[in-house]
């Protein structure tokens, strides 16, 4: 349970931070108000927005209960995770978190917080490339080579 609640808190500050407070200030710079009337792209939004949380949250339990670690760098799971959205794509959690950035995107109908969502993207793209998956190689070895192999980074890999 105590890798539980040490998730639970590294979440809240990543979540919080990237996901919420970046964002509302993007909102806020850009002068953009809530939409007066809820349309197709509001419904689209919440509902593109709710997957990207819900795939998000889903590797994070994920993250606990299959790797016993956390999605923190400094605190990650033991095991390397292939389970769950993992056999689809090597870096779910980071594509729910664009998901939900998108969902608000197209709720708000904000160019600005499309444009966070791609310098978002390219961020993690960067950090998953110098940081993550050199990691993963020296920690897990050929294990996480032939899961490289077999899974795609971004998107899933035809069979």
């Amino acid at each position: 349970m105590f890798v539980l609640a040490r998730a639970l808190v590294y979440s809240t500050f990543f979540i919080g931070f990237l996901l919420v407070f970046l964002p509302a200030r993007v909102i806020a710079w850009s002068g953009i108000a809530a939409p007066a009337r809820v349309g197709a792209l509001q419904i689209l939004g919440v509902a593109v927005a709710a997957a990207g949380a819900v795939l998000a949250v889903t590797c994070i339990l994920t993250f606990v209960f299959v790797g016993r670690g956390t999605p923190a760098p400094f605190d990650p799971p033991r095991q390397l995770v292939v389970r769950g959205p993992y056999r689809l794509v090597r870096n779910p959690m980071y594509v729910g978190a664009a998901a939900a950035l998108l969902g608000a995107a197209l709720y708000y109908e904000s160019l600005p917080l499309v444009a966070y969502t791609a310098a978002f993207l390219l961020v993690m793209h960067l950090f998953v490339r110098v940081y993550e998956e050199p990691k993963l190689r020296r920690s897990f070895g050929d294990v996480y080579e032939d899961y490289c192999r077999r899974v795609g980074r971004w998107w899933p890999r035809l069979r």
